[in-house]
This record gives C-alpha cells, structure tokens and sequence, in this order.
C-alpha cells in the first residue's frame, strides 16, 4: 500500500498540489503568528538616543490595575522627581547619573519630527560636536541631519511659542540607527534655557563595577533597565506585551482553522472522486486499514513537503508582516522582530496536528465504505447528509444566531470581542450543511434560469443537484473568504465610524485651531477674544483610570479624558454644573456615578496617563454617549499631566466668519471641524489590523483554494466531459455547462458569505451605533464580488481547456477523471 501512495502520486497531482499550497501557506502564516507572539513576551527595543548608558532609570511604563489584571501602556511619559539624579549619583558603584530632559520642538526649516533635549544630555547618545561648540544661553547645537551650520539663525517653537535661536555647534550621533531605523534628529539647548521634565536618567558605573552587578534604591513605580531593555525608556508604547500577544493569538488561531477547513475539503473532494478505484482496492482484498493507510501516507508525505517549505519561507513571512504594522503605527518601528527556533517548533507542530486529524477523518470515511456502495457512489454520488453531520452543522447555525442576537445588547467594548467569531461559526455551518444548501438554493426561479440557458443548462442543474457534495468543496473556501474579509473589514469601519461619531458629535465647534507643538496659552486667548467668537476652549486628551474609590470597569481599556476650558461639551448634565470645572474637579457619567456610590461634591481619585494620581472633587454628571463616556476635567489640569504639556486644539463656536492672524504661531492650522475626526485617534488600532490581515489571510486562501478545488473538481470529470461529446455535445456546451455551474457556485457563496458576515457586522452595529446600518464604503463589497469572480471564472476557463484537451475517446481510457 505504501508503493501505491507513492504511485498514485503522478495521477492526482492537481489534488496534491492543493494540499501543498494549502499547507505552505498556513505554515509560515503560522511562523509569523509565531514569531509576533515571542517578539511580543521579549519586547527588545535596543536603545538609540540612551545607548551611551549602560543603565536607564525611567518610569514604569505600564499601568498595572490594583486588582493585579494585567497592564496596559502608559498614554503619557512619567517624569521623574529631579532629586533622584543627585541621589543616584551619589550612590556607592555610580560613576555619572545623567538627566535627559525631552520636549517636542518644531523648526521650522525642517520636515523631520525633531526632539528637543539639554545639551548635558547628549553624552547619552553619544552625541559629539563636529563643528561649533556647546551652547549658552539663547543657542543651539542641532543634528547634522538638520542642516543648520555654526552662526545660523533658526526659528523654533518650543511648549507652543515661536522663538529665534542661534546655532552654536552641529553634532552627529555615534549610535542613530538599529536594523536600518534612525533616530529622529535632535536639538540641544543650553541646559539654563529649559525647565522641561526628566523623563529618564542614564546611569554610568564606576571602574570594575558592571550594569548587571551595580544596585540602585528607587522609589515605587521607578524602574532601571540594561541591554536591549533600555528602550522601553526611550520609545512609547514598549510597555506590554498584551497588544501583540492578542494580534498573534487571533492571527495563529485563525490561520489554523482556515487553513483545516480548506485542507479538509480538498482531501474529502479527493477522496469522494476515487470512490470507484478505492472500491476496487477493497474488493480485490484490501482491508479498511490497509485504505486508510494508503490515503494518510500518499497525503502526508504531500503536506509534510508543503510544511517544509513553509518553514523556509517563515522568516520571510515574518518580517513582511512586521514590516506591514510598523509601517502602520501598531507597533513601535524600533521594536526588533524576534523569531527564534520556538516559532518554527510549534508552527510545526500545529500544522502537522491540523493535517493529521484532517487526514485522518477523511481517511476514514474512505476506509469505512463498503465496495459495492462506493462505486455505486461513484456513478451517482450520494448528496444526503448523516443524522450527526445535519445535527451539528445545525449547532453551528444556531450558535451563529444567538451570537448575532446576544450581540445587539452588548456595550460597544464588547461587541466586537462577541460579535467577531458569528463570521466563523456561520462558515463552519456552511462548511458542514454545504451539500443541503446547494439543492435547497436550486428554488424554481433559478433553474428556470439555468435551464432557458438550453442543453448546457438542464446539464448544470442536474449536476448541482447529484454533485452537491463535491461542490460545497469550491462553495466552503468562498464562503469562509467572503465571511472573513467583509466582516472583518465592515466591523472595524462601523466601530471606528462609531467611535468618531461618539467623539464629535457631543463637542460644539465650528472652527478648530490645531497645533503639533501645544496650543500655547496666547494663542488661546487671542482666539478667545477674536469678535464673532460665542465660545472657546481648549481641548486635552489623554487616558486614565479612576482609582478610588476604585472603577473595576476600566482595567486594561482607560477611561477617555477630554481637558475642556469652556462650555463646548453637549451633553446632558443630570447634577451639578460645568460651570464648575475648573481646579481639580471632574465631571463623571451618571451611571459610574451610581456604580461608584459618589456625587457632586465627592472626592475622588484618579490616576492620569503620566501615572500621577490626583484627588479631584466631582463638579458635574454629565451624560454622553452609551459606551463611549469621557471623563471631563479642566483642561489646565490635564496638560500639565500630557507628554507635551500643551493642549492639543481650540475649539470654537461662532455666530459670524472669523480669520485668525496665525503667522506669528508657527505650526498652527485652522480648519472646520472635520479636523475634529482627523485628530482623533479611535484607538483602535490592533483591533483594525487584526482586522485587516484576518481579510488578506482570507483573501490569499481564497485564491488558492478557489483555484485549486475548481482545478481538482474539473480536471477528475474528463471521463464525464469525454462521454458527453460523444453523445453529442460541443466542447463549446461543456465549457457552458462548467460556467454555468460554477458562476452558481461563486454567486451562492457570495451570498452565504454576505449573510454569514452581517451575522457579525449588522449586531455591532446596533451595539455601537443604535442603528443596524454600518459604516465603510459599498466599494469594497463590489470590489470583494469582483475579486472572487476573476478568480472562479479564469479557472474554469483554464481548467476546462485543459480537461477538454484530449480527444473523447482518450478522455474515457483516462487513468483519473
């Protein structure tokens, strides 16, 4: 049985080649999920503008909830009390404790991002002079990448005000680059000139002493980091590993299950097309075993060649696939993708165990069916479903309903987390109860249809009727493709659209001031007082959590902060006053209220996005949107607790046309409020890119199993296509009759597809925006349809051309087909 596995090989290569590409892809999708997961659990970032610093004391970049549930990312950087440089320096083993003091800056001749620093802290780099000296007071030493030249006048807006400086010196960086990602260029004031916070300290050990060895005293919530670990204190958002481990466990979870169904339907098609020879292997005297056996072996040194082969292209994979979320902000482009022999071990392992137990049960069925029933089935193939198959495909479309109902009741948090998988459970129902709903969608109409299309057509009806089994093999990949990508896609635009809408539609404005350096406090009062302002104010945003008495409700997911400084919010204010909001008070939904046991009046404490917990009384309880409630605070008090320190726009209402003079604040824009959506970030931005690649995972395994089922389904049936033409059919009436068929196929697939995708898109809706209509353009529907028919058509034209090629009756001596 061994030799013929390995014979039968030459005769099924269009099957086998499914199988292989099947298992290629999903193996080394399976090592970039893999290799996300470790980069995620190591986060090694080694350090850039600190690599001169053998130790780096910054804050704990993470927020850990009191109730020890996981972390999340601090917002904003966390300074770090001034005394602690004195402190450590004087600590026995420390030779230099160095302050870097960090600051946005914009120069206004340069189109770079630029960070502004203390010239005492560029012997963290190291920076060195090149040209010029250090600077005194009223000058700079800026980045050769800048340009600038010693005697030079530069224009500058530090904390949001314009200021002229002159260039004393240029300087390079010794370290500005780690796998191909260099630093943002920087500029250097006199350590006199800035009162800017200390974000991190570098710590240099004294003679003999090492980084591992030396022992530091640090206050709570202070950390010190060595080696590639340094750069948690220079770049945002290297705190936790949460964001990516989720990504790869979705990503890999998901991988795994299209890649079984797809595995799973090209080796039952297979198996269901060798009924007749595998009949006669049991009744020339080979045993179920010997069958089953003989099915596993010619299928797994297949699948095991694919595997290889996708563990070789895995490190490719891999960085693709990093370099696509770097590229997109998800994760910092500093971040070093790690992807060691674990990755490859268990991509291995998971794909092996998918191809077995997909195998197995295929094989099974094969073995299990007795010779005179099998070739029965192969002249008319059986198209009834089992009593346990019915009942659990079934299961799957219940399950899909009820995810779908339960779904419209959830907050929009949850929604999609609930909602997501009803796109997975439907396919799987469609995937099982595939051959009853190909004959349940031949209603009247459609072979009507089919039939007016002449002999062709009464032909296609009849073989979708008796070979639904082998059909639902090309229906099950555009199904789950279609559920996949639209339902991802349409998800995420409806939860963003939500978002925004939750966002803009609760803050009046009619003109938005916007500046990337901070809104200085002139420019907010010169617009305040601009004639045919009605109302002004400055807006803050940032993250945090309320801690005492202490709000369970929001662990790893902050509370939003809005910082206001006028009447510009409309929501309904149920006690209190806005009017009121101003010092350290805070306006909080009435329902967190209720569940907080507090009022107006109470004393509450809140922990900021620079980790600074705050006593705030409650001013107001204001109302906002379901699911979507920000906590408001005085816009003064926000700022200063922000990386940048500034408020980030003006919002005004007007009653008449007005034209700010904004010449003299360099970096700031006016606009309407669409400005409003463009600086907003949704913040959701793993969840989109899941989102995303879930959609081009389906989209190539689509393709693939699309191209290859058709290919297989085609390419067996050249003995059926030989004796057509010799009852009389063109080559002509057999190509209609395959496009008819499988134009069925694709449209059905589609419209499974759709329906299976508004299980879990039209819920969210409802949840996050109270209307079941989502958000995102028709085009990419129609984009989608169009994709799956240049797939499903060229195919069949090829395919076709191919099993039609040999003369009718060369066609019927065929060893396959």
């Amino acid at each position: 049985m061994i030799r013929l596995a390995f014979s039968s090989l030459r005769y099924r290569t269009a099957a086998f080649l499914a199988i292989f590409v099947a298992v290629t892809l999903g193996s080394a999708l399976l090592c970039a999920a893999g290799g996300l997961l470790e980069t995620g659990l190591r986060l090694n970032a080694p350090p850039q503008r600190l690599a001169a610093a053998p130790i780096v004391v910054t804050g704990d970049p993470a927020y850990h909830p009191p109730n020890g549930s996981g972390s999340v990312a601090f917002p904003e950087r966390q300074p770090l009390d001034a005394s602690l440089v004195t402190k450590l320096a004087s600590t026995a083993g420390v030779a230099q404790a160095i302050p870097d003091r960090s600051f946005p800056v914009v120069v206004a001749a340069s189109k770079e991002p630029v960070s502004g620093h203390t010239w005492s802290s560029a012997a963290l780099a190291p920076y060195q002079l090149i040209a010029g000296r250090p600077p005194a007071a009223g000058e700079v030493v800026v980045d050769q990448r800048l340009g600038a030249r010693p005697g030079d006048q530069i224009s500058v807006v530090v904390n949001g005000t314009a200021q002229a400086v002159a260039v004393a010196g240029v300087a390079t960086a010794q370290a500005v680059s780690v796998a191909g990602v260099a630093t943002a260029p920087a500029v250097f004031f006199a350590d006199g000139d800035v009162s800017s916070e200390i974000y991190a300290i570098g710590v240099f050990p004294a003679a003999g002493v090492t980084a591992q060895t030396l022992r530091l005293e640090l206050p709570e919530g202070v950390e010190a980091y060595v080696g590639d670990d340094r750069g948690v204190a220079e770049y945002s958002g290297i705190a936790t590993s949460l964001p990516l481990i989720i990504m790869s466990g979705v990503f890999g979870g998901m991988v795994a299950v299209v890649m079984a169904l797809v595995v799973s339907a090209t080796i039952g098609l297979s198996v269901r097309q060798r009924r007749r020879e595998l009949a006669l292997l049991r009744a020339s005297g080979a045993t179920p075993r010997q069958v089953h056996r003989m099915v596993v072996t010619e299928t797994m040194v297949v699948g095991l060649i694919g595997l290889l082969v996708g563990l070789a292209s895995g490190r490719v994979v891999g960085d693709w696939i990093f370099g696509l979320l770097t590229d997109g902000g998800i994760v910092p482009s500093q971040l070093r993708f790690d992807q060691g022999p674990l990755p490859f071990a268990g991509a291995a392992l998971l794909t092996f165990v998918v191809l077995r137990v997909t195998v197995g049960i295929a094989a099974g069925r094969a073995a299990r069916i007795r010779p005179i029933q099998a070739l029965a089935e192969a002249a008319v193939p059986s198209g009834e479903l089992g009593k346990a198959r019915l009942v659990v495909g079934l299961v799957f479309a219940a399950a899909t309903a009820g995810i779908a109902v339960s779904t419209m009741f959830m907050s929009p948090a949850n929604a999609a987390a609930i909602g997501g998988p009803a796109g997975l459970t439907g396919s799987i129902a469609v995937a099982i109860l595939g051959p009853r709903v190909i004959r349940t969608a031949l209603v009247p109409r459609v072979t009507a249809f089919l039939e007016g299309r002449g002999p062709s057509g009464f032909l296609a009806v009849t073989n979708l009727r008796v070979r639904a089994a082998q059909f639902t093999a090309i229906l099950v990949p555009i199904t789950l493709a279609s559920a996949i990508a639209l339902g991802n896609i349409y998800s995420q635009t409806t939860q963003e659209q939500a978002a925004v809408e939750a966002y803009t539609d609760n803050l009046a404005a009619d003109v938005v001031v916007t500046n990337p350096a901070g809104v200085p406090t002139g420019l907010a009062e010169e617009l305040r007082s601009l004639p045919g302002v009605t109302a002004a104010s400055e807006l803050v945003r940032s993250k945090g959590w309320i801690e005492e008495p202490y709000d369970a409700s929001h662990t790893s997911d902050p509370w939003p902060l809005l910082g206001l400084s006028g009447p510009v919010y409309e929501g309904k204010v149920k006690a209190g006053s806005l009017d009121d909001l101003t010092g350290s008070t805070i306006a909080l939904p009435p329902d967190t209220a209720r569940k907080l046991k507090v009022g107006v009046g109470s004393e509450i404490g809140v922990r900021l996005g620079d980790n600074a917990l705050v006593k705030v009384k409650v001013a107001a309880l204001v109302e906002g949107p379901d699911g979507y409630e920000p906590l408001l605070l005085p816009s003064a008090l926000l700022a200063v607790h922000t990386t940048s320190g500034q408020p980030e726009q003006v919002l005004l209402t007007t009653d008449s046309p007005v034209a700010p003079d904004l010449s003299k604040w360099p970096g700031a824009t006016i606009g309407g409020r669409e400005l409003l959506a463009a600086e907003y970030d949704a913040g959701l931005g793993i969840d989109a890119w899941i989102g995303y690649l879930l959609a081009g995972i389906a989209i190539a395994y689509t393709a693939i199993a699309s191209v290859n089922t058709i290919a297989v389904a085609v390419l067996d049936r050249r003995r059926e296509f030989g004796l057509q033409r010799l009852t009389g059919s063109t080559s002509r009436q057999v190509k209609s009759m395959l496009y008819l068929e499988h134009l069925v196929i694709a449209a059905l697939g589609l419209v499974l597809g759709v329906v299976t995708a508004a299980c879990a898109v039209l819920p969210i809706a409802v949840a996050t925006r109270g209307w079941p209509i989502p958000a995102g353009t028709p085009l990419v529907l129609l984009g989608w349809i169009a994709v799956v028919f240049l797939l499903v058509l060229p195919a069949t034209a090829i395919t076709a051309r191919i099993a039609l090629r040999a003369k009718p009756m060369d066609a019927l001596s065929s060893p396959v087909g």
